[in-house]
């Protein structure tokens, strides 16, 4: 056991290290905690007169202080597992007279939300360097990380430093953009990195259950709540995000009357499984998912405006791959080491007469469908690079259309595609976009007919 000889009394302890940006713990040679930074047991969320005497282990997960002890030897900037988060750990020998007689170990923040920032930081490297094991990847429901949105554009790289912030926060994110660009990435991401990252993350597709069975997918039914009904019931999808987070996928798609239930779910964070007299707490993070314009659906009463608002807390837009064409590079690259590592296949390059070709084409798919045509090349290859006649058939006819192509085609495609890039900019607010493009209200109206532009 140390004394008060060897170290000095705790209230000088307290003075250097409650005024520096760390938790510290100090424990003697048999593991047992001997001094602990107030900073430490808030985080810990203990009180510290109720720990000094215990040893380490039984206060600090995953700890390896009373290791130090035994081993001697440092341990800097280790990565420390703790309250299903990430901190930055340094652990030190006490040594006097050549013997050990203890080990300090500290844990670095500024607060909490400096704590939450390193933590998040932590996860997206361990992710990019595939240190998350696949198991706990399968358990939680996440199979994306921020390294699966692939892109050095400007637009990507906003996004990336987006996701990071609303990440470490609790509320409501509405991933938007067109379909085959990356929103489900983006919402597994923001799971991922956020502080539920342990619990799990639960995917639901609003489009692809039956509306006569959604209630019950969603909320789950109590034992004889109807004909049919399972013995013991059912536990819903709500109920086994639980702690985690909820996934809502094609939000725009979900009926009015279970547009209804879940602005109930969402306000009074509890839900009512089909058959219960009683409603359940619930505790889950949501992130909606969307190509739909909602607020033109709002207009038409086919949303509801208090659901639209309360999903829509904090915004974020997935570029279409036209609008990010310098990206495309880096993209093939990535499917084909992907697919080639998948199948067990040697295609090592794409031919520069392919890759023009892949650049040049304005991809309606988005990143899906540039995905898909680097699967089926690889399959399709003969040799080692990727050549034309790998490429689909409408692909392989795309370079001759271009060069048929009148200069009245050719204005006419750059003309529509500035309107539907203005739309997405001011979210479909048409009255925004005719002044941005200095157009009358009327000519914006004609031209999103004539170019039959989805709204």
């Amino acid at each position: 056991m140390m004394n008060t000889g060897q170290f000095s009394t705790n209230k000088l302890l307290d003075m250097v290290f409650e005024s520096a940006y760390y938790g510290t713990v100090i424990v003697d040679s048999n593991g047992k905690i001997q001094y602990i930074s107030n900073k430490y047991c808030e985080f810990l969320n203990v009180e510290r007169n109720t720990v000094i005497g215990e040893h380490v282990t039984n206060v600090i997960e995953n700890t390896r202080l009373h290791l130090v002890v035994q081993i001697g030897k440092s341990e800097i900037a280790d990565i420390h597992f703790i309250r299903g988060d990430f901190v930055i750990a340094n652990r030190i020998p006490i040594i006097e007279n050549k013997k050990i007689i203890g080990a300090i170990g500290t844990i670095m923040f500024r607060d909490i939300d400096d704590w939450n920032k390193t933590n998040s930081h932590i996860k997206e490297i361990l992710t990019k360097h595939n240190f998350y094991r696949s198991e706990k990847v399968v358990t939680n429901g996440v199979k994306y990380s921020l390294h699966n949105l692939i892109g050095k554009s400007k637009q990507i790289q906003q996004l990336k430093t987006r996701v990071k912030s609303v990440a470490r926060g609790d509320i409501s994110v509405l991933v938007r953009g067109e379909s085959g660009t990356g929103k489900e990435i983006i919402a597994h991401s923001i799971h991922q990195l956020s502080e539920r990252s342990d619990k799990p993350l639960v995917k639901i597709n609003c489009s692809s259950i039956p509306e006569h069975l959604l209630e019950s997918e969603l909320f789950g039914y109590e034992e004889g709540a109807f004909t049919g009904a399972k013995k013991g019931g059912k536990i819903g999808k709500f109920q086994l995000a639980d702690g985690g987070t909820v996934f809502l996928d094609e939000i725009g798609d979900m009926p009015q009357q279970m547009q209804v239930k879940l602005l109930r779910v969402l306000q009074e964070k509890e839900i009512e499984p089909v058959g219960s007299l009683y409603p359940k707490k619930l505790n889950v993070r949501v992130v909606a998912a969307t190509n739909r314009p909602l607020e033109k659906l709002v207009e038409e009463k086919e949303f509801r405006e208090d659901l639209f608002y309360r999903i829509n807390a904090v915004q974020l837009f997935v570029p279409p791959l036209c609008d990010r064409t310098e990206d495309i590079p880096l993209l093939v690259e990535y499917f084909l080491k992907k697919v080639t590592a998948r199948i067990g296949k040697r295609v090592t390059s794409i031919h520069p007469e392919v890759l023009s070709l892949i650049e040049q084409y304005n991809w309606p798919g988005n990143v899906r469908e540039l995905e898909n045509v680097i699967d089926a090349g690889v399959h399709l290859s003969d040799d080692e690079v990727m050549r034309k006649d790998s490429l689909p058939d409408y692909l392989k006819c795309y370079k001759a259309k271009i060069k048929e192509a009148s200069l009245k085609d050719s204005v006419e495609e750059v003309e529509k595609k500035t309107i539907e890039s203005a739309l997405r900019r001011f979210k479909f607010d048409k009255k925004r976009v005719a002044e941005a493009l200095e157009i009358g209200n009327s000519t914006l109206y004609d031209k999103i007919k004539k170019y039959k532009i989805n709204q």
